[in-house]
C-alpha cells in the first residue's frame, strides 16, 4: 500500500444514532466503504497477504461497527445475522483441521441491526446465523483483536441495479461510524486456478481485472451495472456472480462521495484470482 493510500482522508462528523455505538453526540469519523478480496481460509497462512490487510485496517482506524456483506450469504429478503456472538460458519470442505478451529469472537451489534431495520424496508432477522468465511477471514487479518462489533447481512439479489440501490440505502451508516464491507472476488473461476502458482496470469483474467479497475476509478455506474455484457472475459472470469456483486453494494454506498477510489491490494493469487480490493471514500 502506498503512502498516499495510507493517508486516508476522512472528515469528522457529529452523530447521535446507533444507540451505544454512537451514544450522545460523540465525534466519529465518516467511514469509507470497502470491497475486500477475501480469499479462502488459506489466506491466513500467507504472511504477505495478512500483512497487507493488517496495514489497511490500521490505516482505516477502528470504526464504531462493521457491516459485512459476503458472497457466501445470498438470501431474500435482506436478512440480518446474529446480533450476539454465535459460532462461526465453516462453509468449506476438504481443508486441514486447523481451518475449522479458527475463532473470531467479535462483539455483536444489536444497535446496528436496529438501524438496518429502519433503513432497509422488509429486512428480516436470522438470529442464529454466524459469520461465514467471507466475513471472518479478512477481519481476522484486518482487525485481529476482534474488538469491533460486527454484523453480517445477506445479499438479497444478484441484480446490479438493485444492489446499487441497496448500497445507497446503507450510505447513512457511514456518517455514523459504520464501516461497510463487501467481501468477494472480482474474478472467481475455481476450475481454472493454477494450484501450482507457476503459470502466468491468463489474458482474460488480466483484461477483466483492468476493465473493472478503470470503471471503478471513473465511477462508471452504467458500465458496472452492465458488466455481464460489457466486461471482457466476463463469462470465463465469473461462471457465477455472487463473488463480484458485493463490489456494487460498496459502490452504491459511496456514490455521493467525490473522493477517488483506491486499490490498497492488487495482484493475482493462483494465477486467475485477482486480489484487487477497493476503498471508496
Amino acid at each position: 500500500m502506498s503512502k498516499h493510500d495510507a493517508g486516508l482522508s476522512r472528515r469528522e462528523v457529529v452523530v447521535g444514532g446507533l444507540g451505544t455505538l454512537g451514544a450522545g453526540k460523540a465525534k466519529t469519523m465518516k467511514q469509507p466503504t470497502l470491497f475486500v478480496a477475501h480469499g479462502a481460509p488459506p489466506l491466513l497462512d500467507i504472511p504477505s497477504w495478512v500483512a497487507e490487510l493488517k496495514t489497511w485496517g490500521q490505516a482505516l482506524g477502528k470504526p464504531k461497527a462493521i457491516l459485512m456483506l459476503s458472497a457466501h450469504w445470498e438470501e431474500r429478503p435482506f436478512s440480518i445475522g446474529a446480533t450476539r456472538p454465535v459460532p462461526l460458519i465453516y462453509d468449506f470442505s476438504g481443508f486441514p483441521k486447523h481451518y475449522y478451529q479458527q475463532q473470531y469472537a467479535s462483539p455483536g451489534a444489536p444497535e446496528l441491526a436496529a438501524r438496518l431495520r429502519s433503513l432497509v424496508k422488509g429486512a428480516v432477522d436470522e438470529p442464529t446465523r454466524g459469520l461465514d468465511h467471507g466475513a471472518y477471514v479478512p477481519l481476522v487479518a484486518m482487525y485481529p483483536g476482534a474488538d469491533v462489533p460486527v454484523l453480517q447481512a445477506s445479499l438479497p439479489t444478484l441484480d446490479p441495479t438493485e444492489l446499487i440501490a441497496l448500497g445507497r440505502s446503507l450510505a447513512p451508516l457511514r456518517d455514523e461510524g459504520v464501516l461497510i464491507i463487501g467481501s468477494g472476488f472480482l474474478t472467481h473461476n475455481l476450475r481454472l486456478v493454477d494450484w501450482s502458482e507457476k503459470l502466468p496470469t491468463p489474458q482474460w483474467a488480466a483484461e477483466f481485472d483492468q476493465w473493472v479497475a478503470e470503471a471503478v476509478l471513473k465511477k462508471d455506474v452504467d458500465a458496472l451495472v452492465q458488466y455481464r455484457s460489457k466486461a471482457p472475459g466476463v463469462q470465463i472470469a465469473l461462471p457465477s456472480h455472487e463473488h463480484f456483486v458485493p463490489l456494487l453494494v460498496a459502490l452504491g454506498a459511496a456514490l455521493d462521495d467525490s473522493s477517488a477510489a483506491k486499490f490498497p491490494i492488487e495482484g493475482f493469487w493462483m494465477g486467475t484470482l485477482t486480489r484487487r480490493s477497493v476503498q471508496f471514500g
